[in-house]
């Protein structure tokens, strides 16, 4: 079967899970199991959950694992939702590989690329809410919200003005329109698309990212379910912010307050510790082969069973 997807940072998330128990591994972006039937291949031991929203890589992901259907399990939903409910046990591994696949941005019909006729970007189709309905709908305020605080774009009260200006005339029907309109308000930086950062904003809004993310750190912090190892691919700031924050928080051993002039919380608090200092990055060669991966970053946190 031909995959349509390259996992991102492969070498480095197998190497993350190499010292992990026998028990399940979550892969909670499940998208074309590039990175799940990796690591059934390598790890004999471990038995796989697959979580996904997306209808089409749910299907293609079964038929993929089809060699190893006894040890795999996959589950339809949102990985916030779905996690903290599994009943699996002991889960040893947990993954998430937070960027949008390769298939659904190559696909024009899905409504995310530049170049669609639709204007979509809804990870799970039969969702209600799509990225027309955002640039349509939403009022200028709400517009200028998105673009500063999950696009960071400088220009956010500017673009928004221009997209009620051009829906005052007709609804943005394309994402193809849209990307014309980002054109004539944002700066090409170099070889990255003006409307690259409106795209993600709008689809972050669409899919609720980041509110997904807060949702899996919390089900782990929580110990809703408990792990060895996690390990979290990120693919801007946004995300990888909240992973950063939350890992540093869970290795701070005292939690007193910083103006305390002592400790007296016991200096027992951290849940365990980062693997490595700084997020591991593609390599030149990874870059050459899938330049998509230039942005990805993965950060592993291990969990100590005492906590």
């Amino acid at each position: 079967m031909q995959t349509p997807h390259i996992p991102v940072l492969l070498d480095e998330v197998l190497d993350s899970f190499k010292d992990v128990g026998e028990g399940y591994f979550v892969d909670c972006t499940l998208g074309y199991a590039g990175h799940s039937s990796a690591i059934l291949e390598r790890y004999k031991d471990l038995y796989h959950i697959g979580i996904d929203r997306d209808d089409e890589a749910l299907a293609f992901s079964k038929q993929r694992l089809v060699p190893y259907a006894r040890r795999s399990t996959l589950y339809k939903g949102t990985f916030a939702e779905v996690f903290p409910t599994l009943k699996e046990a002991p889960i040893v591994a947990v993954l998430a590989d937070f960027g949008v696949s390769s298939l659904q941005l190559d696909k024009k019909e899905r409504g995310f690329s530049f170049h669609s006729d639709t204007l979509d970007m809804r990870m799970d189709a039969s969702s209600d809410l799509s990225a027309y309905d955002v640039i349509n709908g939403y009022t200028q305020e709400r517009l200028e919200y998105i673009f500063d605080a999950y696009g960071e774009i400088p220009a956010y009260k500017k673009l928004a003005a221009a997209i009620v200006d051009a829906r005052a005339h007709a609804p943005i029907d394309s994402a193809k329109a849209l990307s014309e309109i980002a054109k004539t308000v944002l700066p090409f930086a170099g070889k990255i698309h003006p409307a690259t950062l409106m795209f993600q904003a709008v689809r972050i809004e669409v899919n609720n990212e980041l509110g997904q993310i807060e949702g899996l750190l919390d089900a782990l912090e929580n110990k809703h379910v408990k792990a060895e190892v996690v390990s979290l691919i990120s693919f801007h700031s946004l995300e990888d912010r909240l992973v950063k924050n939350r890992f540093k928080k869970w290795s701070q051993a005292c939690i007193c307050d910083s103006a305390a002039l002592r400790c007296t919380c016991g200096g027992k608090n951290a849940l365990g510790k980062t693997l490595f200092s700084k997020p591991k990055t593609a390599t030149a060669l990874e870059l050459k082969a899938n330049p998509r991966s230039r942005s990805a970053k993965l950060r592993s946190f291990r969990f100590t069973h005492e906590c």
